[in-house]
């Protein structure tokens, strides 16, 4: 339900700091007075026209900029909305948020204010809202595309496909408890009901068994630099990153703590992590980071394990053994190995150079790969935790339906309804209050 008496909110919808053109928003049913107050007259709707701002009180003037209008229901929020485009400067900034402050029934806009209203004026379902807060927060190609994908509601059409399957199928099991005294009638009508459901269980299954593509693309491919300590992994974690993210020292137990660096490659979102070198120690800090080390492990989509090969201990800790196919073994400080030593090396065990480069783009062109394999692309795909849940509790309640008796239609009926309530909810086509601030507290103020 819209709340007509909302107030008028406004907002630096640009980054904050030194910028060529700063746009500030405002939306509510002030936003022409705004307009009117700063630039004497409104302009046509959506035509951008140039004009002498001045602060309400005492027509000081701000800034030359422009300014549009767009007058509900047709704008982003559904409101009445303006838009101020002035010189980036923090000092014209200020001094244009402070004189719309100024104005009567105004108050500056909570982070993801504008996109809340939007979804409230149906201009946009909370599926989109999410792909649009992960659209702001894309940092590569891929991360992009999956995002646009969701805030233009491909996830949407799914879902809702779904969820209106199901009202047939729920009305089916209906019309059988009105037409109960007639069996042939009734029991037709559970059977067409139970075929759309036995398939919208296959199609709810597949959706959910997808290796969490959408979410590793969404949070990064999450890649754990471990082994003994020593080997060199905080010097590869900075050749990665290019640039000093880690502290490097001879001094074993140096890393105490999970170092993190964000890469782009290739497109795909690459999160790499440093560890405390895996031994055993009497050092209670260490073995806090050791322990921290392992956990990071276990929960990356690809663990690379250095080893020095001029050191006879290079086999893997039994802490690690569970994780198969998540590893990458890799023979670091390649430079200082005989090339003898380095020939005797097995085909499947890459060696390894920060001091000269030696073998870093094939590693890094493996990571992309297996990224790549890991993230997939072109499906559609659950990328956030809240969708997952909702979609698994949409898929328990379908095979409540297929296990349950035909001779309860009731409550078959129910197993339906809590099923497509569970996919309304993931686009807000039902009551979604209590999820609505954990979606927008994401957003940035000004969108």
């Amino acid at each position: 339900m819209v709340n007509t008496a909302k107030t008028t909110v406004f907002a630096l919808a640009t980054a904050s700091g030194r910028a060529g053109v700063a746009v500030v928003r405002v939306s509510g049913p002030a936003a022409r007075t705004v307009i009117e107050s700063l630039a004497k007259s409104c302009p046509p709707p959506r035509q951008a026209t140039l004009r002498t701002l001045r602060h309400p009180s005492t027509a000081i003037v701000i800034d030359r900029g422009l300014v549009l209008w767009f007058p509900g229901p047709h704008s982003f929020t559904g409101e009445d909305v303006a838009e101020i485009h002035l010189h980036g400067g923090r000092a014209v900034c200020r001094a244009m948020l402070d004189a719309i402050g100024s104005l009567p029934g105004l108050r500056s806009a909570e982070p993801g204010e504008f996109t809340r209203r939007a979804f409230e004026y149906g201009k946009i379902d909370l599926a989109e809202a999410e792909g649009l807060a992960d659209l702001i927060d894309a940092e590569t190609e891929a991360q992009r595309r999956q995002a646009l994908a969701t805030a233009s509601g491909t996830l949407s059409v799914l879902y809702e496909g779904w969820r209106k399957a199901l009202i047939d199928a729920t009305a089916l099991v209906e019309a059988s408890i009105d037409f109960s005294d007639e069996s042939d009638v009734s029991s037709k009508a559970i059977e067409q009901a139970r075929s759309i459901v036995e398939k919208l269980h296959h199609e709810l299954a597949s959706h959910l068994s997808d290796g969490h593509r959408g979410e590793i693309l969404r949070d990064g491919f999450r890649v754990v630099l471990a082994g003994l300590p020593n080997v060199g992994k905080s010097s590869l974690l900075n050749a990665l990153a290019r640039r000093e993210a880690a502290i490097v020292s001879e001094e074993a137990g140096t890393t105490r703590d999970v170092i993190e660096v964000h890469l782009d490659l290739e497109g795909y979102p690459v999160v790499v992590s440093d560890t405390a070198g895996i031994r055993q120690t009497v050092v209670k800090l260490e073995r806090e980071g050791i322990r921290r080390s392992v956990a990071a492990a276990r929960q990356a989509d690809l663990v690379i394990w250095l080893m020095d090969g001029q050191s006879a201990d290079a086999t893997f800790p039994k802490e690690f053994e569970e994780l198969g196919e998540r590893t990458m073994a890799v023979v670091s400080k390649a430079d200082l190995l005989p090339p003898s030593r380095l020939k005797a090396l097995p085909p499947n065990l890459p060696a390894i150079s920060v001091m000269t480069g030696q073998g870093l783009s094939d590693m890094m062109r493996r990571i992309s790969a297996m990224a790549a394999e890991g993230i997939g692309s072109g499906q559609t795909v659950i990328t956030s935790a809240r969708q997952r849940n909702l979609v698994a509790i949409a898929s328990r309640s379908l095979e409540a339906f297929l296990a349950g008796s035909a001779a309860a239609p009731e409550l078959r009926a129910e197993d339906l309804r809590s099923a497509a309530s569970a996919l309304g909810r993931i686009t807000g086509r039902v009551d979604v209050e209590d999820v609505l601030d954990q979606v927008f507290k994401r957003f940035c103020i000004g969108k």
